[in-house]
């Protein structure tokens, strides 16, 4: 692999996929919403796309047989009705932008490495979900994801091979969910969400960008989980924050309803409980930096 073409390259996880390219001397095709990011070096091209005005400077696909999708808003921000459009369709509308400029210039992509989310899997405290699992959560995060991976698996149609990496937490200081839960636990107010017993998937990050180019290296096909193989509950990842950054934790347990009030329809983020295999990757050969949550909690915040 000489060259690579990926979709949300600038963000958490792309940069970090963006550096194992370079340190592997391949070339680094990205495409931008964002006409100032089009950079030019000779290892990182940018250009421009609108999914929206159904637009692709085409150039992008030049010398390209692997694509890493990385496209979609964030779900972090309030699910107004007219936001949680906009989550489905950044996801949607933009594979189908790609798969269809592919279909019409006949470009000899080989294979696509997509993104995906643990939010599909059903709330469970019990259940150890692993790829072949059939129920999909009737939340609008599992809706979401059940229409992302169709819109990725509507590439076999073109004889592309398809990868779909389910993400979990993503464990970074940059970026994701973990700078949000250091605050209140530097200020003395951290606490575990409802009874914390809800199970937590995560992944490093730098583990997760060595997967998804596991995954593409490698020609792998199907669904992983892009989660380590220690999941952990909320009261444990709460203890475990407050642990390494040596603060106390005395408040009590923050209610279920107080953050609906709050947050709305997106305090499910929040309560959803997850627990996910990665025994499928594994079993790939694929080795996890960090297998447990301190030393990759140490390492991030001590580094």
């Amino acid at each position: 692999m000489k060259k690579i073409l990926i979709t949300g390259a600038t963000g958490l996880i792309g940069q970090e996929i963006v550096k194992i390219c370079h340190e592997q001397n391949i070339i680094v095709h990205f495409l931008t919403t964002s006409k100032e990011k089009c950079a030019s070096e000779t290892n990182y091209k940018g250009f421009y796309w609108n999914p929206k005005e159904n637009f692709i400077d085409t150039a992008c696909f030049d010398g390209i047989e692997t694509i890493i999708n990385l496209a979609g808003a964030t779900i972090s921000k309030r699910w107004t009705d007219a936001y949680k459009k906009t989550i489905l369709k950044s996801r949607t509308a933009s594979l189908e932008l790609l798969r269809n400029t592919i279909e019409d210039h006949q470009f000899p992509i080989k294979q696509i490495v997509s993104a995906s989310a643990i939010g599909i899997y059903p709330d469970s405290l019990t259940n150890y979900y692993e790829e072949n699992e059939t129920q999909v959560s009737e939340t609008f995060l599992g809706t979401v994801v059940k229409a992302w991976e169709a819109a990725v698996d509507a590439f076999q149609s073109l004889g592309v091979q398809v990868a779909k990496v389910r993400i979990g937490l993503v464990l970074s200081t940059k970026g994701g969910a973990l700078p949000q839960m250091l605050m209140p636990i530097k200020n003395y107010v951290g606490s575990p969400f409802g009874s914390g017993e809800q199970w937590q998937s995560w992944i490093y990050i730098q583990d997760l960008a060595k997967l998804f180019m596991f995954v593409a290296s490698n020609g792998l096909e199907g669904v992983y989980n892009g989660v380590a193989p220690n999941p952990v509950t909320n009261e444990e990842l709460t203890k475990s924050v407050a642990r390494v950054l040596r603060k106390p934790l005395f408040m009590p347990n923050i209610p279920k309803a107080l953050m609906r009030l709050v947050l709305g329809e997106m305090h499910i983020l929040l309560f959803e409980s997850q627990r996910v295999s990665s025994k499928k990757i594994e079993s790939e050969g694929f080795v996890f930096e960090f297998y447990h949550l301190e030393p990759a909690l140490i390492e991030l915040l001590h580094a």
